[in-house]
């Protein structure tokens, strides 16, 4: 198995950042197999959507719809309504298993892996990537 690691800044207010190109440059030379794509964080998650076509922003205010950044949750560290961040990846999971084709990632037409990010308090992301030839 080949496992890389790398970290990338999201900021310090919600954001969706593009992985693809990172991602694509690490499995370039990696043949066929099966990626696993992993944030060991406890308030982001990956996903797989067309950013910059207004998607991001979208998918940013449902999310403040859906799970708002209110002083409401039971927990309480952080910033006020970070608990939010806590729940946000049993929605958006911290992981994702993607084909690789010739050293290629097999997306669609439209689609790019990102680090969807509420917490503005943890602005630095680990990501860590294992593959499996086969």
């Amino acid at each position: 198995m080949w496992s890389s690691e790398f970290t990338i800044h999201t900021g310090e207010k919600p954001a969706v950042t593009d992985l693809t190109a990172r991602v694509s440059d690490a499995v370039r030379d990696l043949g066929d197999g099966l990626l696993h794509v992993f944030l060991p964080h406890a308030t982001a998650g990956l996903a797989l959507i067309e950013p910059g076509s207004g998607s991001d922003p979208d998918l940013l205010d449902r999310l403040e719809e859906l799970l708002p950044r209110a002083d409401v949750y039971r927990h309480r560290h952080g910033s006020p309504g970070h608990g939010r961040d806590h729940v946000l990846p049993a929605f958006i999971c911290p992981a994702l298993v993607l084909a690789v084709r010739n050293g290629r990632l097999d997306l669609g037409t439209w689609q790019s892996l990102v680090i969807v990010d509420t917490n503005g308090d943890n602005p630095v992301r680990t990501v860590r990537l294992n593959f499996i030839e086969g």
